[in-house]
């Protein structure tokens, strides 16, 4: 059936007036962008640096006069948004009069079919930006900048990458806006547990009293991320205290209300992890490694097995010996010894850790010696690969170097005391890719690592580009019970420049906060100031 020429002329000004509202909303966005853009000031003075002596007077009249021009510029800007919103309200209205006198009347009734065809025209394209987004299967991406990773959330905390110098990697508790959204998606994420429909595989003949619900409590884990042109999304994750069994629910905001794209019930109780770790030399690293993992895998997890790929003969005995000693000790035969007699090359270590393993398909966790790990973390490297569909990148919580840290204190405290999520303390180590949770038969069906990499770094960047450009999707997320722990690095005159520059710039990263490293460069100020400072109250006493 065609639509009328009035349907048309009406549908032409309908999508008129939308493009209009569109643009209103780009000129609002624009000038706040504008309004809300920090100015420089080529005139202002560097701390630290000579010039003119200011006083305290000087700063705070600074600082007033400042705080004076954001409260006027907030107010105008403020102002500008009620009158754009006035006019946002008048067009809709507008719109809305204009549809109700030009719709066709069949036997003096106001035809319906127009609105019945928007609601339809609507509910496509809310389930169009599903499709669109990377959702249910992966995108093929240009590089490792392409990737949008998610944010992890509990029901308490937010573990977050954009941190900027004032944002924290940890916050509690969270913003009352990102609060209140979270708590919306997971009441929502319990509404599709507790209220499964023919979809969700629940068998119907399970009445609502042999069912199991879940509550607030049963919330374990989330993640969300948001593509700026589709939508956002949320992987949740729910259990019950005495159980094995997570439920995992898929939601996704186009922009609108929440849409459930699937629920379902995630088995990993007999999901075995093989935990790889090329190694040479560092022995004392790898006993403090083995303390942890003999702490959560085999007397917390108890499903891991553990293959460590040694390069060179010189601490070979050594590491024997630590592995036997934990198997007498704990009754943990569940590991592999693989000896390589050359030179030391990550990548080819956890590529011979993957074929050493001769039982089919496992679930492999690419780890290194200064890496701990909780046995949440375990949990969550289950949940998020799956073989076929998608690997698991979690972003590690680097820690920086406890002499600068605790500098105040005599020593620095155990390694267990120093795990915290603080700007002082670490940060998220998002330029890096090597700690990864993938299955084997992925691992083999991309090709592996790229073997002539050699030394240190590059292989990892190589095998994460080659799962962006294939089919499966790239779970990249901060998660709070993965650290990496300081050591000394030493970047080698044998590496590439490419590979010196990444180390060096990988030094820098790790050894202090922003906050620390500007206190050591103005060390002699600092002193300079504090003698002064003493001889002042010296002279004041003898006088």
């Amino acid at each position: 059936m065609r639509m009328p020429r009035r349907g048309l002329v009406i549908q032409a000004r309908t999508r008129w007036l939308l493009v209009g509202l569109a643009l209103l909303f780009s000129l609002v966005l624009l000038m706040y962008l504008l309004e809300c853009a920090p100015q420089t000031d080529g005139n202002g003075s560097l701390p630290g640096v000579v010039g003119e002596s200011m006083g305290k007077e000087y700063y705070q009249a600074l600082l007033q006069e400042q705080e004076e021009h954001y409260q006027n510029r907030a107010t105008s800007l403020k102002r500008q948004i009620a009158q754009l919103k006035q006019e946002l309200q008048e067009m809709s209205d507008k719109l809305k009069s204009l549809q109700e006198k030009k719709s066709p009347k069949v036997n003096g009734m106001n035809y319906q079919g127009t609105k019945e065809q928007t609601s339809n025209d609507l509910l496509e394209f809310l389930h169009s930006q599903i499709d669109k987004a990377e959702v249910s299967v992966g995108a093929k991406l240009p590089s490792e900048y392409g990737v949008i990773p998610f944010e992890s959330f509990t029901s308490m905390k937010v573990f977050q990458l954009e941190m900027g110098l004032t944002r924290h990697p940890e916050e509690k508790p969270v913003r009352k806006d990102k609060r209140d959204e979270l708590v919306e998606v997971i009441e929502a994420g319990l509404e599709v547990i507790n209220n499964p429909d023919e979809e969700d595989g629940q068998d119907e003949e399970d009445g609502v009293g042999d069912r199991q619900l879940y509550s607030e409590n049963d919330f374990i884990e989330g993640y969300y991320r948001t593509e700026r042109d589709k939508g956002t999304q949320y992987e949740l994750f729910y259990k019950k205290m005495d159980g094995m069994e997570y439920r995992h629910v898929t939601l996704f905001r186009p922009f609108g209300p929440l849409m459930k794209v699937k629920s379902e019930t995630v088995d990993i109780s007999r999901s075995i992890i093989n935990v790889i770790v090329p190694l040479a030399g560092r022995t004392e690293a790898f006993a403090q490694f083995m303390q942890n993992f003999r702490d959560v895998c085999i007397h917390q997890d108890k499903r891991v097995h553990l293959t460590v790929v040694y390069f060179g003969q010189d601490g070979l005995s050594e590491v024997k010996s630590i592995l036997e000693s934990v198997a007498r000790e704990t009754d943990f035969h569940n590991y592999t010894l693989v000896s390589l007699n050359e030179e030391f090359n990550r990548g080819r270590g956890l590529d011979m850790g993957a074929r050493a393993w001769e039982k089919g398909e496992v679930l492999m966790f690419f780890c290194d010696v200064d890496v701990y790990f909780t046995a949440e973390f375990l949990n969550s490297c289950r949940l998020n690969a799956e073989p076929g569909k998608k690997v698991f990148y979690p972003v590690v919580f680097s820690l920086y170097n406890p002499a600068i840290v605790y500098a105040n204190q005599d020593m620095p405290p155990p390694v267990e005391q120093q795990l915290v999520h603080k700007k002082d303390s670490g940060f998220w180590r998002d330029f890096g890719f090597g700690m990864t949770c993938q299955y084997r038969t992925d691992f083999l069906a991309v090709g592996g690592f790229d073997l002539e990499v050699k030394g240190w770094g590059g292989e990892d960047v190589h095998l994460y580009r080659k799962y962006l450009r294939g089919e499966l999707m790239v779970i990249r997320t901060p998660v709070p019970g993965l650290f990496h722990l300081w050591h000394e690095k030493h970047c080698a005159d044998e590496l590439t420049p490419e590979q010196y520059r990444m180390c060096i710039q990988s030094k820098a990263m790790n050894e202090a906060s922003h906050s620390h490293l500007g206190m050591l460069v103005f060390r002699e100020e600092i002193e300079a100031h504090l003698r002064k400072q003493a001889y002042r109250t010296n002279s004041e006493a003898v006088g």
